[in-house]
Order: C-alpha cells, then sequence, then structure tokens
C-alpha cells in the first residue's frame, strides 16, 4: 500500500516508455504538465532525469548533483507548503535514487519504479536531443520501445528564450546593444538549438513511428489537436487536459532583446531555417513559432 495516488511503492525498477527528448525552450515543460495529467502516463515528481546525457556529455555531470539536490528540496517545499511532510513512500523513493551511485542502468530503472503497471513511465529531458552520434545508439538499444517526441522551436525564439532563462539565474542584465551581443557569444545557445546537426542522428535510429517531430507554435495555436498526435503516437487514449493554453514562464520585463541582437542571431542561425525547411517542408516550418 502507499500513501500517494498513482504510486506503486512496492514497484519493479523499469524502463520508460515515453521519452520527452527536447529542444531545451521548446515546450517541454508544457509538455510535461499535459502528460502528468493522463491517467495512463506516469511521471516523476520532477522534470528531468537526466540519464543519457550524463552518461554521454561529460560537461552536464558538474551541474547534475545541483538538479538532483534541488528536486528533492522542491518536493519538500511542496508539502511544506501545505502543511505535511514528504509522504514515506516518496522520501524513501528520493532517498533511493539521490543517495548512492546514481545514473547506472538500474539506478534509471529504479526512478520508474513507482509508476503502476497500469500506465506508461514517461521521462522528459531536453537535454537527450543533444546527445552524440554513440548515446543516441545507446538509447535506441536500451530503450528499443520507448517513443520519443522531440518539439522543434523557431531558432532565434528559442535561443532568446535560453539567453534570457541563463541571464536570470546568473542575475545578469546587459543594458546595452554591445552587452546583448557579447552575451549571444555563448555557443551553449547555438548547441541546444542545432537542429541541423542533432534531428538527423535520430532519424537515422528511429522511424517515424517511433519519433514524433512536432512544431513548437502548435502549442499556442491547437493544443488540442496537439496532444491528439501525441496520444496517438504513444498509444494512449483521448484525455481532457486542463490549462491547456496556460504559458508556463512568463518572460522577465526586464530582459527585452534588441532588434539588432535578433537581427544577428537571425543571420547566425540561417541554416538551421534551412535545415527545417528542406526537411519537414514549408508547412512545418511555418508552425515553428
Amino acid at each position: 500500500m502507499t500513501d500517494l495516488p498513482g504510486w506503486d511503492g512496492a514497484g519493479a525498477p523499469k524502463k520508460p516508455l515515453i521519452v520527452g527528448i527536447g529542444a531545451q525552450k521548446a515546450g517541454t515543460t508544457w509538455l510535461s504538465q499535459m502528460l502528468a495529467q493522463h491517467p495512463q502516463v506516469w511521471l516523476p515528481p520532477f522534470k528531468e532525469v537526466q540519464f543519457f546525457n550524463h552518461r554521454f556529455i561529460p560537461e552536464h555531470r558538474e551541474w547534475l548533483p545541483w538538479h538532483f539536490k534541488r528536486a528533492r528540496q522542491n518536493q519538500e517545499r511542496r508539502f511544506a507548503a501545505r502543511g505535511l511532510p514528504v509522504p514515506p513512500a516518496m522520501d524513501e523513493w528520493l532517498g533511493r535514487i539521490t543517495r548512492g551511485e546514481m545514473f547506472t542502468n538500474h539506478w534509471y530503472k529504479q526512478v520508474f519504479a513507482p509508476a503502476p503497471e497500469s500506465t506508461l513511465p514517461c521521462d522528459i529531458t531536453p537535454e537527450y536531443s543533444t546527445l552524440p552520434e554513440e548515446g543516441v545508439a545507446f538509447v535506441a538499444e536500451f530503450l528499443p520501445k520507448a517513443r520519443f517526441i522531440y518539439i522543434i522551436r523557431h531558432p532565434v525564439d528559442r535561443a532568446v528564450s535560453q539567453l534570457k532563462m541563463n541571464l536570470t539565474r546568473r542575475n545578469r542584465r546587459p543594458r546595452t546593444v554591445a552587452a546583448w551581443m557579447a552575451e549571444i557569444e555563448d555557443r551553449v545557445l547555438y548547441d541546444r538549438g542545432d537542429y541541423a546537426t542533432y534531428v538527423p542522428r535520430w532519424t537515422a535510429h528511429f522511424p517515424p513511428e517511433q519519433l514524433l517531430i512536432l512544431p513548437f507554435g502548435v502549442i499556442a495555436s491547437n493544443p488540442a489537436a496537439l496532444m491528439r498526435r501525441i496520444e496517438a503516437h504513444c498509444g494512449l487514449a483521448p484525455h481532457g487536459y486542463q490549462n491547456l493554453t496556460a504559458k508556463v514562464f512568463a518572460a522577465s520585463k526586464d530582459l527585452s532583446c534588441p532588434p539588432e541582437v535578433r537581427a544577428e542571431l537571425r543571420r547566425r542561425l540561417e541554416p538551421q531555417f534551412a535545415f527545417i525547411e528542406q526537411t519537414f517542408g514549408s508547412e512545418f516550418a511555418g508552425q515553428i513559432r
């Protein structure tokens, strides 16, 4: 028995069957919030398990201990705000996955152990989209039955959103065009949205029936239809979702990217626009913002 609904405290380790792989700042938090409402889907009580990028992107290992420490603290705050302790079943599970040897194959399956047998375990980690070739090949071997979702966002809008997030985390506020121009020298801004490099890696290993690639703009224009496509892809029954049109993160009013900087980003990211148009067609390209 467990004191958490939809939680199997004695569940066996298992692999995810739905995986959201990206892109960063392209609606993965919205996707997580929608799928978490579906009775046939189980997600961990924190977003982004980060298993595959820990294994194949060494520089990510520097910040992942902070990520899991924060995940535990967020759960403690969540229950404390309601005047409650963390339920024993969740507390035991959090201890199991945040202490001892982490990021092994068995550890990853332990993350999804509480998922009831009637549900599809789900991992949404946008950093997965940036895996190297050997990482994507490992995913294909390790999760042969999973269904994957990759959301493509307008390259400039995505880069600006990521930049604002990074500036907020670092408590920086560029005040001039020159200061903004200096900020867009950060190579990470281009790496996370390098669709021309990353999409072919995934499509080489996963056919369309396993990998669903979607344009970001449909989240705003027709979110219900987008969720119908995702449900069909994942083998889920249609569900009525709450807050389909709610914005997940509101942009800071103190951070307004100058048009000159957006124009420079557009120039630098032109190969990404060309790739999207050539790969997915003009209709898809028209729906990425």
